[in-house]
């Protein structure tokens, strides 16, 4: 039963979100425990007239770790892929190189079947596109960014050269993009976030998910302060985690995105939570996907609620409201 429920999904996934064509090769990589996803997507696949591969990939040690090269080659040569994995791999030279080369991606990491069954994955992308594109045409190349929140975010940081990158879950030939998730983002100039970050709602990764007591740190020429990290069970999850890659661009701060898809509500889901409408969160790690040039051992996401953001005196959000 809950196969035949996900058909709906997964079709949405592949037709809207992909956009697959007939004939068209489409790459699907996934671990053991998605499976049952990557098939339902595989026949979406075979619905469209299109013909899929799937891939499996043992789970990469950590997020960001490179799949092994024959999927990589898989992914450059196809028309369109799909990443239905749970380790992340959508900050990696594998995704960069397949867009290149004129493929396109929808990345599903952490995904589950009950999000292809509800929640964002059924929102009308076409009509949250609109806001997203102005959310990212906003803060590109803005000199001076500000964040705030009821709990005490109070960051400051420039875009200024920087691209806007709107992720619409619809994505064309040398694009790629999550789903659920609709955001519209902007990786900061490298050494220029200062101040303070808290997360209150939720840190999707490494079994944190949605967060009981928020967590604080304080950010110097654009990295964490490892020292200053607070919070709770939750804060030392995350400290202990980014001490035990051993390498200082784990504290990169490294995107600054905001929710736009209005379905989403946070779950402890990564790309569900991210997608929330009206929620912030600062990406911290790798950005080499993003418009930075900084490749670090992960990539996670401190969400926030009730944001307001302004870029070069241009109020984006006020209290997580959309103000454009």
């Amino acid at each position: 039963m809950k196969k035949i429920m996900m058909a709906k999904g997964a079709r949405s996934i592949v037709e809207v979100n992909l956009g697959v064509k007939e004939n068209e090769q489409v790459a699907i990589i996934t671990e053991p425990k998605q499976m049952r996803i990557a098939e339902a997507l595989a026949a979406a696949v075979i619905a469209a007239k299109a013909e899929p591969s799937i891939h499996i990939l043992m789970p990469r040690e950590r997020d960001g770790q490179e799949p092994p090269k024959t999927i990589a080659a898989a992914m450059k040569e196809s028309d369109a892929f799909i990443s239905a994995v749970y380790t992340s791999i959508t900050h990696t030279h594998a995704v960069k190189d397949a867009c290149a080369n004129g493929s396109r991606g929808i990345m599903l990491t952490q995904f589950n079947e009950d999000q292809m069954i509800k929640g964002g994955v059924h929102a009308d992308y076409h009509k949250a596109a609109a806001d997203c594109k102005k959310v990212a045409e906003t803060l590109a190349g803005s000199k001076v960014i500000t964040i705030t929140t009821p709990l005490g975010t109070n960051l400051t940081l420039s875009g200024e050269g920087r691209r806007g990158n709107a992720l619409t879950g619809l994505v064309g030939p040398g694009e790629f993009g999550p789903v659920p998730t609709v955001e519209a983002n902007v990786s900061p100039v490298e050494g220029s976030a200062n101040g303070v970050i808290v997360a209150d709602a939720s840190i999707p990764y490494i079994g944190i998910g949605l967060l009981k007591t928020p967590v604080r740190m304080e950010v110097k020429d654009g990295y964490i302060v490892l020292e200053t990290i607070t919070g709770g069970e939750e804060a030392k999850k995350l400290a202990a985690d980014w001490i035990s890659k051993n390498d200082k661009n784990v504290y990169n701060v490294a995107e600054v995105g905001v929710g736009l898809n209005p379905e989403c509500v946070f779950t402890g889901s990564m790309l569900e939570d991210e997608g929330v409408f009206g929620s912030l969160h600062i990406g911290v790690g790798t950005n080499i996907t993003l418009g930075g040039i900084i490749k670090a051992p992960c990539h996670y996401d401190l969400i926030m609620t009730k944001p307001t953001l302004i870029a070069d005196g241009i109020v984006i959000l006020k209290d997580g409201e959309l103000m454009l």
